[in-house]
């Protein structure tokens, strides 16, 4: 990477939000500088694949956003998920470092036992570092544990960025994106239902899709105006604060102007899948911070950054009038 400018910056995983978003911000701030590319050009389980798309593109940076994301999909087929999310990033590492390319790969939450730190109140206890002991209990978590440990033993340099709960919201059918996300799907239930049940003994770091672009194109600008060097390290970068999914879909309901009481909380146990959840995966920005980088903001302030995108706030005031806020 030359210093004192952008490095040409290729994101995998470009048919998913994150990949979408790093090629959208690159273009709204930089004028460009980020490529995304989806599984067609680059398929993480074919070297060959990978070897061609670093070619053609000669990137001198690579932000991994490309994973077996299917939690309980993962629990039914193990080897398809380590086939990408281990075996495949291992591939990826060994590419990047074979021509000398920077590689910052995305990790999760999910690589955590999911319990709350010695026993207590999951509200107030301390938010996970990246030098806590890692135990996924999910073949998800497992296989994505192992392509963190795989990228770094081929490939030192490599920096592990683990994020948690990512959405995008209901704007993301406009841009093209497939599947749906908690946000997106709570505006829809918010209309289809008088009332629905939430978890609310899961807690986390809800993280909006735009930010979180934002902030790991600012780690590799950071590094290419050589303000810091995150080389070898692992980090967390997530939404400020935390939240259960409950708490999550009733500030939903709020910005929409919706009665938030037609959230009713419900117990993990009332609400089984095939993979457990976390009962606790907030993420702490201590590590962020500590390499030279702000933090993200309140995840509340990005929810409402989130919905009111493109006018989404705008139309449901034209529904239902003047909205509150949460707490209002």
């Amino acid at each position: 990477v030359t210093a004192g400018r952008w490095p040409r910056i290729l994101a995998t995983g470009g048919r998913g939000q994150l990949g979408h978003y790093l090629d959208r911000q690159s273009r709204r701030q930089l004028g460009g500088g980020a490529v995304a590319v989806g599984r067609d050009e680059l398929d993480l389980t074919d070297p060959a694949s990978i070897a061609s798309a670093l070619d053609r593109h000669a990137p001198e940076v690579v932000i991994n956003a490309a994973a077996y994301t299917d939690v309980d999909g993962a629990e039914a087929d193990e080897v398809t998920a380590h086939a990408v999310n281990a075996d495949g990033v291992e591939s990826l590492a060994v590419a990047c470092r074979d021509r000398g390319i920077r590689l910052v790969h995305i990790s999760t939450d999910y690589v955590f036992s999911g319990e709350v730190p010695g026993g207590g109140d999951p509200a107030t206890a301390p938010a996970l570092e990246p030098h806590d002991p890692t135990a996924p209990v999910t073949a998800y978590g497992r296989t994505k544990l192992a392509g963190e440990r795989a990228a770094l033993a081929v490939y030192p340099e490599t920096t592990i960025v683990r994020t948690a709960w990512v959405y995008t919201g209901p704007v993301r059918h406009g841009q093209g994106l497939r599947g749906s996300d908690f946000v997106d799907t709570m505006v829809r239930l918010e209309r289809e239902r008088d009332t629905l049940s939430v978890v609310d003994d899961q807690w986390g770091s809800p993280t909006y899709t735009a930010p979180l672009a934002d902030q790991l194109l600012g780690l590799v600008g950071g590094e290419a105006w050589g303000e810091f060097d995150a080389r070898g390290l692992t980090l967390h970068l997530a939404g400020g604060g935390r939240a259960t999914w409950f708490d999550l879909a009733r500030a939903v309901f709020t910005w929409f102007g919706a009665d938030p009481e037609r959230v009713r909380p419900c117990t993990t146990e009332e609400y089984p899948r095939p993979a457990p959840r976390p009962a606790f995966s907030v993420l702490s920005d201590a590590s962020w911070r500590a390499v030279g980088l702000e933090p993200m903001d309140d995840w509340t302030q990005d929810l409402v950054r989130a919905i009111a995108h493109e006018g989404w706030i705008a139309q449901r005031q034209r529904e239902r009038g003047s909205l509150p806020g949460p707490g209002s």
